[in-house]
């Protein structure tokens, strides 16, 4: 049992120095001030800003976090190797350890996520503020110089919008003209046809004219014929 107390002694050393860290890095994220708000040429600014700070103090609590895995992993090791009477309490004692360990490491990056988020915050307002202040010092030259600038663009625009419509308008002439041209033709075919119509009727009065006056003459010569024939036969 003497390694199974070495380690539990390890693990319940590196808990306290994980409470201790985590309680300081919590106070520290309170009074956290972006390096964006620090005066870098001040004689009074601290050679170790608190973000450096908070960042090597992250660094050592997910290195004890580690150092305690590690130590519980070797607990759950030794309780595997090792069957014994107590061996329901050491369970216990080890989910105990575990039990610490997550709690730790949930603080841990929950505390981080915050200060991120803070820092994110905190820059983006930073950088808000530096345009509007940028925006307030712009001299009375370079603003007119903009409006003249945003005028020139609004006067191109027009007139791109003006020649657009101007070419529109002349496809559209160019379409009609076309159109009426076309329709000139039709006009015409159409006009040369009802011209035709009558020649057609006539030729066709014609026609049938002399079909008529054909069937009366084959009619008179077949009417003489039967008679000489009659007159033939009689005498």
């Amino acid at each position: 049992m003497s390694g199974w107390e070495d380690l539990r002694k390890q693990a319940r050393k590196l808990e306290n120095e994980i409470d201790l860290k985590l309680v300081s890095f919590s106070k520290l994220g309170t009074s956290f001030t972006p390096a964006v708000y620090r005066n870098e040429n001040s004689d009074t600014e601290p050679l170790l800003s608190s973000e450096d700070m908070l960042s090597n103090m992250a660094q050592e609590i997910e290195q004890l976090l580690s150092k305690l895995t590690s130590i519980n992993d070797k607990l759950t090791e030794y309780s595997d190797n090792n069957e014994h009477v107590g061996s329901s309490a050491m369970r216990h004692v080890l989910q105990r350890h575990h039990d610490i360990l997550q709690d730790y490491t949930q603080e841990f990056r929950k505390t981080s996520a915050n200060l991120k988020a803070r820092k994110e915050r905190e820059d983006l307002l930073h950088s808000v503020r530096k345009d509007i202040d940028s925006y307030k010092n712009t001299s009375g030259l370079n603003r007119r110089m903009d409006l003249y600038m945003r005028e020139n663009e609004h006067i191109r625009n027009s007139d791109r919008i003006v020649s657009d419509q101007i070419n529109i308008a002349m496809e559209t002439r160019e379409h009609l003209v076309s159109q009426r041209h076309h329709f000139k033709r039709i006009q015409t075919r159409i006009h040369d046809l009802s011209s035709r119509f009558p020649m057609i009727n006539n030729l066709m009065q014609k026609i049938h004219f002399r079909k008529k006056r054909d069937s009366v003459i084959v009619g008179l010569v077949a009417a003489v014929c039967v008679f000489f024939i009659l007159l033939y036969t009689f005498h």
